[in-house]
C-alpha cells in the first residue's frame, strides 16, 4: 500500500505540476477552466478512482484517494479546480450505492470519461445545513416526477450534464419526506445564474431554479422518503475529502512561506535566519503533522468499512474536518504574514488559499454544526 501510495502521489504531482500549476492564477482570473481537464484528468484514471470497473471506474482505497487529493492540492493550490473537476464524488456516490443498475450506467460511465459533469443540489435559498427543512418539491405525475424549487451555491451548477437533486415527496414531513432525483442539465424548465465568490473563482457556483421541470420517474435514486439517510451518509466522504484537501492547502502554504523565506534577504541575511520567522513555520509543521496522522487514523477506519455505520468513525470525521481546515486556516495566514507584502498579492498560493479558506470551513457542514454531530455521536 506505502508503494502504491507513493507511485500514485508521485504521478499526480507531475501532472499537477505541468497541467494545473503554470495555469492555475490564469484560470482563476478567467472564473472557469477548460473543460478539456476532465478528459485530461479521466485519461489518468484520476475521476474514476474509487468506483467499479464495471462502470469504467478504478477500485482504490480511500487511502489512495487522499493520495491523489493531496498531491493535487499541495502542487495545484486551487479549491476551485479541485471543487469543480470532482463535483462529481459528491454527485455519484448516491446514484452507485442506490441507484438502479440501469441508472448507473446511464450516469457514471460518460462522466467518469470526462465526457460529463455531474453535481450535487441540496443547500436551498432558505437553508443550508438543515437538510430537513428543504422545500424543493417534487410530485409524481404518471410516469414522471415534476420538481418545483430552487437550489443555491451548487458546485459545478452552471456545467453539469447530470444534477442530484434533494427533494421533498409525498406528505412526509422533515425527514422522511426527502428524496433523491436525477435532473439532466438540459431539461426543460432548469434554468442557471452564475454566483461570484470570494474564493473558487474558477469553479462555477450557480443558483438553479426549477420550473415544473420534468424528469422520468426511473431517475428516482432509491427509495421514495429514503433521501436523508443518502444525504448524510454522503456527507461523510465529502467531509473526509475535504480534510485531505485542507491538509494539502496547508502543506502548499507551507511550501510557499519556506521557500520565499530561503530566498528573500533582509539586512543581509535570508528571511528564515529570523528566529521569528522559523518559528512561524513550525507551528506550520505541528498542524500539518497532527491533521496528516488524524487523517491517517481516520482514513484507516473508512478503510475497514466504518465510515457509515461507526459513530465513533462520524465523530472523527466530523472533529477532523475542523481541525484540518484550522490548520489551513492558519498555514494561510502565516504563509501571507511571512510573504509580506507579495504574499497579498494574486498569483501566490498562499494569497488564492486565504480566499478559499472559509469555503472549507462551511462547506460540508459548517464549524459548528461539525461540533454539534460529533458530540451527539459520542453522546456528549
Amino acid at each position: 500500500m506505502s508503494e502504491d501510495f507513493d507511485a500514485l502521489y508521485d504521478s499526480v504531482r507531475r501532472f499537477t505540476v505541468e497541467r494545473v500549476a503554470p495555469h492555475v492564477a490564469a484560470w482563476d482570473e478567467a472564473g472557469e477552466f477548460p473543460r478539456e481537464m476532465y478528459g485530461e484528468a479521466a485519461a489518468l484514471g484520476l475521476l474514476g478512482m474509487g468506483y467499479p470497473e464495471a462502470l469504467g471506474g478504478t477500485p482504490a482505497s480511500y487511502a489512495l484517494r487522499h493520495a491523489m487529493t493531496l498531491a493535487m492540492s499541495r502542487y495545484g493550490g486551487s479549491g476551485g479546480l479541485m471543487a469543480s473537476l470532482f463535483s462529481h464524488n459528491i454527485g455519484l456516490p448516491p446514484v452507485l450505492r442506490h441507484g438502479t443498475p440501469e441508472l448507473q450506467q446511464e450516469l457514471i460511465p460518460p462522466v467518469l470519461r470526462g465526457e460529463q459533469i455531474a453535481a450535487l443540489a441540496i443547500t436551498e435559498p432558505g437553508g443550508g445545513s438543515d437538510v430537513a427543512a428543504l422545500r424543493t418539491t417534487a410530485r409524481r405525475d404518471g410516469n414522471e416526477w415534476v420538481i418545483d424549487g430552487e437550489k443555491v451555491f451548487i458546485t459545478s451548477g452552471m456545467r453539469a450534464d447530470w444534477i442530484t437533486v434533494a427533494v421533498r415527496t409525498g406528505d412526509g414531513k422533515g425527514a422522511s419526506g426527502i428524496s433523491m432525483i436525477v435532473v439532466p442539465g438540459d431539461a426543460k424548465g432548469l434554468s442557471r445564474s452564475k454566483l461570484d465568490k470570494m474564493g473558487w473563482w474558477c469553479s462555477d457556483t450557480a443558483h438553479l431554479r426549477f420550473d415544473g421541470l420534468r424528469v422520468p420517474a426511473r431517475y428516482l435514486v432509491g427509495e421514495e422518503g429514503g433521501g436523508f439517510r443518502i444525504i448524510m451518509s454522503n456527507f461523510n466522504g465529502e467531509r473526509l475529502a475535504m480534510s485531505a484537501m485542507a491538509l494539502g492547502f496547508a502543506q502548499a502554504c507551507f511550501d510557499e512561506a519556506l521557500d520565499w523565506a530561503r530566498q528573500r534577504r533582509t539586512f543581509g541575511s535570508p528571511l528564515v535566519d529570523r528566529q521569528v520567522i522559523r518559528h512561524k513555520l513550525v507551528d506550520m509543521q505541528m498542524r500539518i503533522a497532527s491533521t496528516q496522522a488524524w487523517l491517517d487514523a481516520v482514513t484507516a477506519l473508512a478503510d475497514a468499512g466504518k465510515l457509515e455505520s461507526d459513530p465513533h468513525c462520524v465523530a472523527q470525521v466530523c472533529m477532523l474536518k475542523n481541525h484540518s481546515t484550522q490548520a489551513m486556516q492558519f498555514c494561510a495566514d502565516q504563509a501571507v504574514q511571512i510573504l509580506g507584502g507579495m504574499g497579498f498579492m494574486r498569483g501566490t498560493k498562499c494569497e488564492r488559499i486565504y480566499r478559499e479558506v472559509k469555503v472549507m470551513m462551511i462547506g460540508g457542514g459548517a464549524e459548528e454544526i461539525m461540533k454539534e454531530l460529533a458530540a451527539r455521536q459520542l453522546g456528549l
